[in-house]
């Protein structure tokens, strides 16, 4: 197939181009080749690739700097995918869009996860944003799949578990306070990248949602990776309340792969099983980069 990645500068966007360059035909773009806020720009990509399929991947991530961004953070993650639906809707592309587990208000008790029937309700501007995006694909196109997906982790760029890596190496006798009551879904973009690819042309439309099995905290998680990494390390468990940030997160960031499920198209693994994978195959350019 050919496929057009829009933010492909990303590690998501750098995993889906790793995976899928040997069997499809890509055009791979980061942001800086491809302003997604650029309608124009945005036409003239698609109609210059006319790909089966387009996988954007392109998104203003910095949740606490959406707070005091909000024109930028609504550029990228709600205008940016309503001209990406638009040139798809003409140019007869299907849109594969990568949404968030922050359009819910992550009220319901954990480990009640949420499914694609639940009533959404951003809390942050972040949230709201994606959400945002969300709907004006849905209105513009037919042909999309929405994936709501959370936590993210992988080899390319910055994530949580590359923090936590940072400071223990840094000292190993500093205790790190990792907040312990944000219940969520850890997942390898690898994975997720695995998924997107069963998804090409199943013919499913819509909204999904596609994270790793199985549910832990942003503690449990920094515990098990700095454990599978093999280096001294000191953690201790503490609550949202003790680790204030401008943009408020879900307490449950659970998704439920239902509707992945009910078609016979989940992929994702447990999210342990993934990590220990992800450990084995980039534990010593881990520790290089860091």
């Amino acid at each position: 197939m050919k496929l057009l990645i829009t933010g492909a500068g990303g590690q998501l966007g750098q995993d889906c181009v790793r995976l899928m360059l040997d069997r499809h035909e890509i055009c791979a773009l980061t942001s800086r080749q491809l302003n997604i806020t650029d309608a124009e720009m945005v036409r003239g990509a698609v109609e210059c690739v006319r790909p089966d399929v387009l996988i954007n991947c392109a998104a203003y991530t910095a949740v606490d700097a959406c707070e005091s961004e909000t024109n930028c953070c609504m550029a990228v993650n709600a205008h940016g995918p309503a001209h990406l639906a638009a040139a798809c809707a003409e140019f007869g592309c299907r849109l594969i869009h990568i949404s968030t587990d922050y359009v819910f208000d992550g009220s319901k008790p954990a480990p009640e996860p949420y499914t694609e029937d639940d009533a959404v309700g951003p809390v942050s501007a972040y949230g709201s944003s994606k959400l945002a995006g969300e709907q004006a694909i849905a209105e513009r196109l037919e042909n999309h799949l929405i994936l709501r997906t959370a936590w993210l982790y992988g080899i390319g760029g910055r994530n949580f578990l590359k923090t936590m890596l940072r400071l223990a190496k840094a000292d190993p006798q500093r205790t790190i306070k990792v907040v312990n009551d944000q219940h969520g879904s850890l997942t390898w973009t690898m994975s997720l990248a695995r998924q997107i690819e069963r998804l090409l042309d199943c013919g499913l439309c819509g909204i999904a949602h596609a994270t790793a099995e199985g549910h832990g905290t942003w503690y449990e998680a920094a515990k098990q990776f700095l454990e599978a990494m093999q280096v001294d390390f000191s953690l201790a468990p503490c609550t949202t309340a003790e680790y204030p940030t401008p943009a408020r997160r879900p307490a449950n960031s659970i998704l439920e792969n239902r509707r992945l499920k009910e078609h016979g198209l989940n992929v994702m693994r447990d999210w342990r099983a993934d990590l220990d994978e992800f450990v084995r195959l980039h534990r010593e350019e881990l520790l290089a980069l860091t």
